[in-house]
């Protein structure tokens, strides 16, 4: 099989054009490439576009390449704009700011605080550190202001998550390594640490998870809640209750389609179908437990679809029994995961069934929180 690409971060990039326009700024020559060291030590070798030169600044891009990653801010063009200043708005002689489609924090638990630009901590001092290497090359002790910008950056932060995160205007400047790893798992566990310290901020001590949207009429209808504002945490169930305990919180209520949650009550705790299945053969064998006939139980096997077991189920009028067999099982394995200091509550339903069953203490988990959970 053929190695998959890697590419470099929105922080990469950012470096790179804001290393190129301080040296074309200070020397007054021109700069068609530049090479920069990332975090993880690959080094990053970019093309210098649509440089832009006025007597006290200049502006230039690289193109964002996320290389076989699925990034939506591949082929954006990242600008840095880096010009002199006799003064500093910080104490810092090197002030980086983010301009045009660079998102701006406005609530807190993010790794800037509310009113900074979206450039996180790894990329400004990446930017920072190859500006002050230009400077001392070149031997300037003035101070210096740097400009990221993303044209189109609103449009694109449309398809990130930074509109739940509340960053606003444009997308986030980021990267802990500077590379992009193909098929970015990781990306989607980051997103979720995120958005579990970013609730614990505000002051939630119990956090409202779900895999997806797929039940959130349901949710609002039946319990008053809105399933948009919960944290979405995809098949990541055992790892979205590691990062839970470890942020803090006291309590957690995980809201889930049965499609997921049968696998949780056979302990498979990732639930993409790439990892584990045995959905039909899980609701078998509590519905043999409850009596179901064995021919009856074939045609549970030959369902294609937990809607489509449920339905047989209900059919045959014991459809709440298995599904409170399995909500028993799915505690089991929620609370041996989640260890003795997280209270953990659970509620499985179908599109087509509803509520299909509740954990003991999940109604009133959600009557104590549903204020802060809607904010």
């Amino acid at each position: 099989m053929q190695e998959m690409r890697k590419g470099f971060t929105t922080g990469s990039c950012a470096a790179a054009a804001a290393k190129a326009a301080c040296r074309m700024l200070l020397s007054g020559g021109t700069v068609d490439r530049i090479s920069i060291i990332t975090p993880s030590g690959v080094p990053f070798d970019a093309q210098i576009l649509d440089i832009r030169r006025t007597p006290v600044s200049v502006r230039c891009a690289v193109r964002k390449d996320g290389g076989d990653d699925p990034d939506v801010t591949t082929g954006a063009l990242i600008y840095a704009e880096v010009s002199l200043a006799e003064e500093s708005p910080s104490d810092e002689r090197i002030h980086i700011d983010g301009g045009e489609g660079v998102g701006r924090v406005t609530r807190p638990g993010l790794d800037q605080p509310p009113g900074n630009a979206a450039i996180n901590s790894v990329p400004r001092r990446m930017i920072r550190d190859e500006v002050a290497e230009v400077l001392d090359a070149y031997d300037h002790r003035g101070n210096i202001h740097v400009i990221i910008s993303v044209p189109g950056g609103d449009k694109i932060a449309e398809h990130t998550f930074n509109p739940r995160l509340g960053i606003e205007g444009g997308i986030s400047i980021i990267g802990t390594s500077g590379i992009v790893e193909p098929m970015s798992r990781q990306a989607v566990l980051d997103t979720i640490r995120v958005e579990l310290r970013q609730k614990y901020a505000e002051g939630c001590r119990t956090a409202f998870i779900s895999p997806g949207n797929y039940g959130i009429d349901f949710m609002r209808e039946t319990y008053g809640v809105d399933l948009d504002r919960s944290v979405k945490c995809s098949n990541f169930i055992g790892e979205t209750i590691d990062m839970v305990a470890e942020t803090g919180f006291e309590g957690m209520l995980i809201t889930g389609h049965a499609g997921k949650l049968v696998k949780v009550a056979g302990g498979i705790m990732n639930t993409h179908s790439k990892e584990a299945d045995a959905r039909m053969e899980i609701i078998c064998a509590e519905a043999l437990r409850r009596g179901v006939p064995h021919a009856e139980l074939l045609r549970i096997l030959d369902c294609l679809t937990t809607e489509e077991a449920f339905s047989v189920l209900s059919s045959l009028g014991c459809m709440y029994d298995v599904a409170s067999g399995l909500m028993d099982r799915i505690m089991y394995y929620l609370r041996r995961r989640a260890g003795q200091d997280l209270s953990i509550e659970c509620i499985m339903y179908t599109k087509e069934q509803g509520q299909l069953a509740a954990s003991e203490g999940a109604a009133q988990m959600i009557a104590d929180n549903r204020e802060k959970w809607n904010g």
